[in-house]
């Protein structure tokens, strides 16, 4: 009402404006209006309205505000009043301003939890609890590998473009640079929280605490505009408020002022591709709704507008096809300080919060899942279930189906029902549906698709539907979506294993149950179906047919187990001939299995496997849980190889990472004590715990460009000395350092220590670790060959501290390769002096070394010593003189046995591995710094032009 007043009051002051001849024309003009859907001002009470005041009183009394505020501003553009008729209008977008802000705390301040049995009207700010985001710019040349990684809060210590944590208030703050961006897109997986972050950035907009460098912030759900055909800027620009006169050329005119937030992106199906003389620049334009929506990310209609775009990682792709100069923000979940802090939101009583809390951070699983808020909302609401029934907490499920069919079952016991048959039917029903949405890649469902799977029951529905009313109007009916994306896939899972009833068996039209063509589009092209083929191994273990069975009374077919098993066991590609090893080479194998959690099935399905070979893949921890427990089931596992791949770990800094109990007293309300006064475990503690299990048979394991630290070095020290099979250890890594080297050392000198083979390619290492080295070659029971290549800083100082460990009785090593570590002629004598009296080293390679005529000669006479046991020695022949070449010729002629050549393998990264590792690695692309490919030796000199002619 007061915002009513003001606009009168506007009014009123315009009319006094007016001379009286003016005032009259304005007075006959307003008696021709016609408004639509109304009805004129009654004449006589024009007749008495002589002076403005009344005037304004009688348009008040038969006229809305907005109704009154636009006819007045229509009247005097038409008697040339344009300085009256902007005032007016300025008032008018005040005042819907001030209507719009109200309407988006309406909108976004409170929400109803995500269940009708559970569920109340909560505040945002009550529960919302802040995200670790990480913003990156995108590279003008990469892909969106580049731009988005999967790192946890870490800031990148590169030299090139910096990684940064921000919050969700300084999205759009200005880099060190003075780079405000313009466009930012928000990445996270479904159940991160993109939505409900949204909500905080609505709320606290209007609140006037963040993004107050925006007049107007219009959300627009992408889920509600999916069906829309045709729309303007301005007609997207209405739906974000239900005033029926949205003055939206007004509001559009100071573009840098308006925020665009575009939610879900990935819900709208369409390509974004339009040729370029389609898009608009008239924001007033109507067009098909994928040309509007191109044109504002292109930026051809409000060019100087920003957008904030959240989207799941499958979107990016298409994305990127249509921004330009845009930032990149992932949502990253809770750190360990933001877990906490959720469940005492959450449970609004610090002694439940305490209680849950210390179960979730005990058990590993439940932890790490945690840091995705969707699944701290989950195992919340298990909990306080459990905590209100004062049930043991012990009972929850470890694995993510586990834990969904037992939030399941406390759901459906919500409602207290005569018939349980009725749940039943509704629950395959419900499934049909869910995986009908999951095959077309759908989320909203229209009333007909509710009625038409039977699904209009007011008491079952809202418990796992959210009901909507649609943007077409109430005359279309309300739009449905299941709670949350992970619920309609673990339902869709479902569909595919539950047994039907005889009365459901003959509808006509359902989605047949065919888990192989399930499981083989999968394989295909449909990646988007992992959680479901994730949900459907999990619900076929014996756990969760018995628990489905008995505590929700519905049946689970195991018939399914079968053509799983045999899907796992034919996943191989690539496969040249008969005898070559079979590889596991992707991680959702090890998940799959993880889900069922039965090892009589893993053995069955690994059996025939040898080996497990990951490129690139950012191993959070719920991976290397899942990885390990594989691991430790299978029996014929022979090689590791794992490039490029780094390891997520529990930091002790607190970012991300487990706050552990203390002893004793814990303090006030029993808070856990900082991780800094435990050592942490290294990032590969879990894998190498799964290695030491005693039916291992690990061979060869490789660790290439895995950013390995220290901790990690002695971690696999342990492994070294426990476990007897392993023959090879590759660790091709610019981190290492000779600290690591230290502690591998003392591993290798164990008795029970049985490795063969040792490389230590591209690990950076420099002389001070040699002595190290050459005491453990005189003490390691069964090394073979050492690799050391790569290492520039080992030089001649190092060689010559080898040397001491070579001449040593004991020592056993055959092979020994020094390439390109920058040697010179400097340690020749010295080398050239252990080749007698090393009656086991067949083979040196001392490739990409300038030792210089000199250097090489002194290594050609001792080689000529019939004691001398050398087999092959590797040499840079290019710039020698005639003089060694004919000395080497030589001693080719008196030694045909011996090879003589450039013996230097080249494994570095392929162009494009190191770009695709996520942004806290060691080891980056292209820095010339520790681990970078400019100052790799191999790209220094390449083979071509070393290698010999004998």
């Amino acid at each position: 009402m007061a915002g009513e007043e003001r606009a009168l009051a506007v009014l009123l002051q315009a009319l006094q404006d007016l001379t009286p001849k003016d005032f009259q024309e304005f007075k006959t003009k307003l008696s021709e209006v016609h408004v639509e859907g109304g009805w004129n001002i009654p004449k006589d009470s024009l007749a008495k309205a002589a002076h403005p005041s009344a005037l304004v009183s009688c348009v008040g009394k038969n006229y809305s505000e907005d109704a009154a505020m636009d006819i007045a501003i229509g009247l005097f553009e038409e008697m040339n009043q344009r300085d009256l008729a902007e005032k007016l209008l300025d008032e008018k977008v005040k005042e819907y301003k001030r209507k719009y802000r109200e309407h988006v705390v309406r909108e976004f301040l409170r929400y109803k939890e995500v269940n009708s049995c559970l569920g109340k009207n909560l505040s945002v700010k009550s529960r919302y609890t802040a995200l670790t985001i990480a913003r990156k710019p995108r590279s003008k040349h990469g892909g969106e590998h580049e731009a988005v990684g999967t790192s946890h809060g870490c800031a990148d210590a590169s030299n090139g473009p910096a990684t940064i944590t921000v919050t969700a208030q300084t999205l759009f703050k200005a880099n060190d640079d003075g780079q405000t961006p313009q466009v930012v897109v928000l990445v996270g997986a479904p159940g991160m929280g993109k939505t409900m972050m949204i909500r905080k950035v609505m709320v606290e907009w209007v609140e006037g605490t963040a993004y107050t460098q925006f007049d107007y912030i219009f959300c627009i759900d992408c889920k509600d505009i999916a069906f829309t055909k045709e729309a303007s800027v301005a007609d997207l620009v209405s739906k974000c408020c239900p005033h029926r006169r949205t003055p939206a050329g007004k509001i559009l005119d100071d573009q840098k002022k308006i925020l665009f937030i575009f939610d879900s992106f990935e819900a709208l199906g369409f390509s974004l591709v339009r040729p370029k003389d389609e898009l608009s620049s008239d924001p007033r334009e109507v067009k098909p709704l994928e040309t509007t929506l191109m044109s504002l990310l292109k930026k051809t209609v409000l060019p100087e507008s920003s957008l904030l775009i959240t989207t799941r990682p499958t979107a990016l792709q298409s994305l990127g096809q249509c921004l330009e100069g845009e930032y990149y923000a992932e949502i990253l979940g809770f750190s360990a300080a933001m877990r906490e802090e959720y469940f005492h939101r959450y449970f609004e009583n610090d002694n439940k919060a305490n209680v849950a809390f210390s179960f979730a951070r005990g058990n590993k699983i439940l932890y790490s899942l945690c840091v995705i808020p969707v699944m701290s909302w989950t195992i919340c609401t298990i909990l306080e279930q459990e905590l209100n029934k004062k049930k043991n907490l012990i009972e929850c499920s470890k694995a993510t189906t586990q834990m969904s069919v037992f939030y399941l079952s406390r759901l459906t016991k919500c409602r207290d029902r005569d018939n349980p048959q009725d749940l039943q039917q509704f629950l395959h029903k419900l499934c049909s549906l869910a995986a009908d949405g999951i095959w077309k890649h759908k989320v909203l469902f229209e009333e007909k698709e509710i009625k038409d799977h039977s699904l209009d029951q007011p008491d079952l529905l809202p418990l796992f539907l959210n009901e909507k009313i649609s943007k077409k109007g109430v005359d279309h009916g309300n739009v449905y979506s299941f709670t949350h994306l992970h619920l309609q896939e673990f339902f869709a899972a479902m569909f595919y294993v539950l047994e039907d009833d005889e009365e459901m068996v003959d509808d006509t039209g359902a989605l047949a149950k065919d888990v192989n063509m399930l499981l083989e589009s999968y394989s295909e092209s449909r990646k988007d179906l992992n959680l479901t083929v994730r949900f459907l191994f999990g619900l076929v273990s014996q756990k969760s047919i018995e628990y489905v069975n008995k505590i929700i009374g519905c049946r689970i077919s195991s018939r399914a187990r079968e053509d799983m098993l045999r899907w796992l066991q034919g996943r191989p590609r690539g496969i040249s001939h008969p005898g070559q090893a079979l590889k596991v080479s992707e991680l959702d194998a090890f998940h799959f299995l993880f889900e069922m959690n039965e090892k009589t099935f893993v053995q069955s399905a690994l059996g025939h496997f040898t080996e497990i070979d990951l490129q690139d893949i950012k191993l959070t921890l719920y991976d290397q849980m899942a990885l390990s427990f594989c691991i430790r089931q299978w029996v014929g596992l022979g090689c590791i190889t794992l490039r490029g791949c780094s390891f997520d770990q529990q930091d002790p800094r607190g970012e991300l990472a487990t706050s552990v109990p203390c002893s004793g007293a814990s303090g006030a309300g029993g808070r856990p004590c900082p991780l800094a006064e435990e050592e942490p475990d290294s990032p590969i503690h879990p894998l190498c715990r799964a290695l030491r299990h005693p039916g291992s048979d690990l061979r060869v394991l490789r660790l290439q460009w895995c950013g390995l630290s220290e901790s990690c070095c002695a971690e696999l020290s342990e492994l070294l000395a426990e476990h007897p099979s392993l023959h090879r250890l590759e660790l091709g890594d610019g981190t290492l350092g000779d600290g690591g080297v230290r502690l591998l050392c003392e591993g290798l000198r164990q008795p029970g220590c049985r490795l063969r083979v040792l490389r230590l390619r591209y690990s950076r290492l420099t002389s001070a670790c040699c002595e190290d080295l050459a005491g453990m070659l005189g003490a390691s029971p069964c090394l073979e060959e050492l690799d050391l290549s790569f290492s520039e800083g080992l030089r001649d100082a190092g060689v010559r501290l080898l040397c001491e460990g070579l001449q040593n009785r004991a020592c056993r090593l055959q092979t020994l390769r020094l390439g390109s570590c920058r040697l010179t002629g400097a340690c020749c004598r010295t080398l050239a002096a252990r080749l007698v009296e090393s009656p086991r080293l067949t083979c040196l390679d001392l490739s990409d070394n300038e030792l210089g005529a000199d250097g090489i000669l002194q290594l050609c006479q001792q080689l000529r010593h019939p004691a001398c046991p050398l087999q092959a020695l590797g040499l840079s022949t290019s710039g020698l003189n005639e003089d060694v070449l004919q000395e080497l010729a030589a001693l080719r002629a008196l030694k045909p046995d011996l090879k003589i050549g450039y013996l230097l393998e080249q494994d570095a990264p392929q162009p494009g591995a190191m770009a695709r590792l996520p942004f806290n690695r060691g080891v980056l692309p292209g820095t010339g710094g520790p681990g970078g490919r400019k100052a790799l030796p191999s790209c220094r000199r390449g083979p071509c032009n070393n290698r010999s002619r004998f």
